[in-house]
């Protein structure tokens, strides 16, 4: 048996075992992916994340600042309302990503006196993107109905022709793909080094950030930190396998996954560590109540993928936070939706936050794709009517006029956003 074959046998034996019990399949989607292309293995070799100062240093970025600022644009994929997360849940997601990598969270407290000195602020920040690839305005975050119920590990959540939506370009943006995923499964990464249409981290929706849909225990946004932590390249802390290697020095040797919340010095069946275990490290399975930190070692490890030559090295100097959108063009008269008599109701309106299509007189229209136009003719929204009565969320709209067009024969209504609500 040859060592590669060996390898891919162990781990798919220890990621079988773990994914029954599981939230993070990265380890199964790296076998399923090694499979199909088995040079990637070798393109998971960083250098040598040893925990000194000097190691650290060489990985800032192109600017030679030591903060490496990373665009991210979020992908929310959603089969019903319930599916279609709130901005406010993706910011707070992005509030605990820079929290969490800076070592700037409220259980910094929690860190274990002796696990202190080996705690890391990694130096990475994330930033909802402003500018699309095309160079237009944008919050980062672009909302897709799907009318597949739920997202397995086959990527089909990164391609629009297979019911999700296609990746930005990774060397511009960290693609963040949030959706409703199969049972047992709440995240996992791309592979280092490979293709651009799937880089990018996947999150089931009721573990994305710390408000709206978040079910405990995976209720602080750090699912999120530990896939992102792959996605740079870290391995889980018992390295894949029975007291594996994770490829980082100050990282205790563990036998397996930690589950639960664990309290005290827990001890390995392969380390003489006197301090135990690292079970609050974030790239073990504990749950988010007690993770709280990388090691220096990980940080070390995490910057090289950024380093000249590393999976994210054209990602370090995005333009995608400094270039400025393109001012909206002018368009004429015709190409806005011309208001129809034969209109279903729609109400409140003006609405503060959302809007309700009723199509009970119009039932044909049921499974038709609402759009919302602002004055200008561009698309600033869709929705899938499902039903005959569909609440549509406007929040993410700016105060104003606008124009709801139904499929092609639905007619248009003309409706008002408006802090203040309807007057009547």
């Amino acid at each position: 048996m040859s060592r590669l074959t060996l390898l891919v046998v162990t781990l798919l034996c220890t990621a079988q075992l773990a994914i029954s019990q599981s939230t993070c399949a990265s380890t199964q989607y790296f076998l399923e992916e090694l499979k199909k292309d088995p040079s990637l293995a070798s393109k998971q070799d960083l250098p040598s994340a040893k925990q000194n100062t000097a190691t650290i240093e060489v990985f800032g970025n192109s600017t030679g600042s030591s903060v490496i600022k990373i665009p991210v644009v979020v992908h929310v994929l959603y089969n019903n309302v319930s599916q279609n997360i709130s901005n406010e849940q993706v910011q707070s997601q992005i509030d605990v990503l820079n929290k969490e990598f800076r070592l700037k969270h409220e259980d910094t407290s929690k860190i274990p006196t002796y696990f202190r000195p080996f705690a890391a602020d990694t130096e990475f920040e994330f930033v909802l993107a402003s500018v699309t690839p095309q160079g237009n305005a944008t919050n980062g975050i672009v909302r897709k109905s799907t009318a597949t119920q739920s997202f397995g590990m086959d990527d089909k959540i990164k391609y629009s022709s297979k019911g999700g939506d296609d990746a930005w370009d990774s060397d511009q943006y960290l693609n963040i793909w949030v959706g409703n995923l199969v049972s047992g499964v709440m995240g996992y990464s791309s592979v280092l080094g490979g293709t651009k249409e799937k880089d990018g981290v996947v999150l089931t929706y009721t573990a994305f950030g710390t408000v709206g849909a978040v079910v405990k225990p995976y209720h602080k946004g750090r699912t999120a930190v530990h896939e992102i932590g792959h996605w740079m390249g870290l391995k889980h802390i018992w390295g894949d396998s029975y007291c594996g290697n994770d490829g980082v020095d100050d990282t205790p040797q563990q036998s397996s996954a930690t589950r639960g919340c664990p309290v005290g010095i827990l001890t390995s069946a392969c380390s003489v560590s006197p301090t135990g275990i690292m079970y609050n490290n974030y790239m073990d399975l504990t749950s988010d109540e007690c993770t709280n930190m990388f090691t220096l070692g990980q940080k070390a490890r995490m910057r090289s993928s950024f380093a000249t030559g590393g999976a994210h090295a054209k990602l370090a100097g995005s333009s995608a936070l400094s270039a400025t959108p393109l001012p909206a063009l002018p368009v004429r008269e015709e190409v806005l939706p011309q208001v129809s008599k034969v209109v279903p109701g729609v109400y409140p309106n003006p609405s503060v936050s959302y809007l309700m299509v009723d199509l009970k007189s119009l039932t044909s229209l049921v499974g038709e794709t609402a759009i919302i136009y602002n004055q200008l003719g561009q698309q600033m929204m869709q929705y899938q009517l499902t039903q005959t009565v569909t609440r549509i969320d406007i929040s993410r709209l700016k105060d104003g006029a606008y124009f709801l067009k139904i499929g092609k024969s639905g007619g248009t209504v003309k409706v008002s956003k408006s802090s203040y609500g309807s007057m009547n």
